[in-house]
């Protein structure tokens, strides 16, 4: 197989482990919220999400980033307005990702001011991000 499509394989699989950690991780908050701090299910809530955070979701967004920017550089997209719009939208995903990195130390530190509806409205960002960061790249549209 050409390594042009072994690099696009790993791309597309480090996004959907990135993915599926950026819509559970919220989902976990919205749960985390209701347990009474330094309760056993809050604890367990904490272990859970520093878990996927450094097993799931950090090293799929390195990987991500890493096989797309090879990617970018073998298709020599740098010059598409397709590919300017993706790379915004992937670094505004980024940013998502830092900020739930954020969130997740709170909660460790029994720090958390926000109320499950933020989280519940958090969790929709990552799936708006997605839709348009896919039709960019499928559609190419400009």
């Amino acid at each position: 197989m050409d390594l042009f499509l072994w690099i696009k394989s790993l791309h597309v699989i480090s996004i959907i482990a990135w993915m599926a950690g950026m819509l559970y991780l919220p989902r976990l908050f919205v749960y985390h919220v209701d347990a009474e701090i330094g309760s056993v299910q809050s604890e367990t809530f904490k272990v859970m999400e520093r878990r996927l955070l450094k097993a799931i979701i950090n090293p799929s967004m390195i990987a991500a980033w890493v096989f797309g920017l090879w990617m970018a550089y073998e298709l020599e997209a740098w010059t598409d307005g397709w590919f300017h719009a993706k790379f915004a939208l992937v670094f505004l995903m980024s940013g998502v990702h830092g900020h739930l990195s954020k969130c997740v130390k709170q909660f460790a530190a029994d720090e958390n001011t926000r109320s499950a509806r933020y989280y519940r409205i958090l969790n929709e960002v990552p799936t708006v991000l997605m839709i348009f960061i896919v039709i960019l790249v499928i559609g190419k549209p400009f």
